[in-house]
């Protein structure tokens, strides 16, 4: 596609393949909320995705989780910097959290999220695990409502063609 200006990088999301393939790939994202007096502030956390929802955990003392309660709405901000897919990709939901604290979500969430974060498994994501089931601890869960997507590598691509078209022509 001919391009003049990056006026319109809308036009270059993510295929759904590509961002299934993030989601599951990065383990980290800016969980993102509105304060009290309606200032949006955010948090990188690591979190799991797992049946179109996003996984994360904190505990209940955090200023998060009492504006979460107060207003669910929220967003989640992932970016493909330090994975295969590489940096130049992004995907965000906007969402609403769900706060869950019941023992069968802790005990498939908190080795999730400890293998992610290190990596496999072994005795120190074990280790890691247990740690997390602590008594304030609470699980988040965000649930996509909208996305909005980005691949740079699609606009290199058009802006090639375009630069390639614009010396030929002179």
């Amino acid at each position: 596609m001919k391009i003049s200006n990056y006026d319109e990088v809308g036009i270059y999301p993510l295929d759904p393949e590509v961002q299934e393939e993030l989601l599951n790939v990065q383990n980290e994202c800016a969980f993102v909320w509105g304060t009290k007096d309606h200032w949006p502030v955010g948090v990188m956390m690591s979190y799991v995705w797992r049946n179109g929802s996003f996984w994360l955990t904190a505990t209940s003392q955090r200023k998060r989780v009492a504006a979460i309660r107060r207003d669910p709405r929220c967003s989640v901000i992932v970016s493909g910097v330090g994975t295969p897919i590489g940096p130049a990709r992004t995907a965000t939901a906007k969402g609403r959290c769900i706060l869950h604290d019941d023992e069968e979500t802790k005990a498939w969430l908190y080795p999730a999220i400890a293998k992610a974060i290190m990596g496999g498994e072994g005795e120190l994501t074990d280790m890691f695990a247990k740690m997390l089931d602590s008594e304030r601890r609470l699980i988040f869960e965000v649930v996509p409502e909208k996305w909005i997507t980005y691949d740079a590598t699609k606009m290199m691509k058009d802006s090639i063609e375009s630069w390639t078209a614009a010396h030929e022509e002179g």
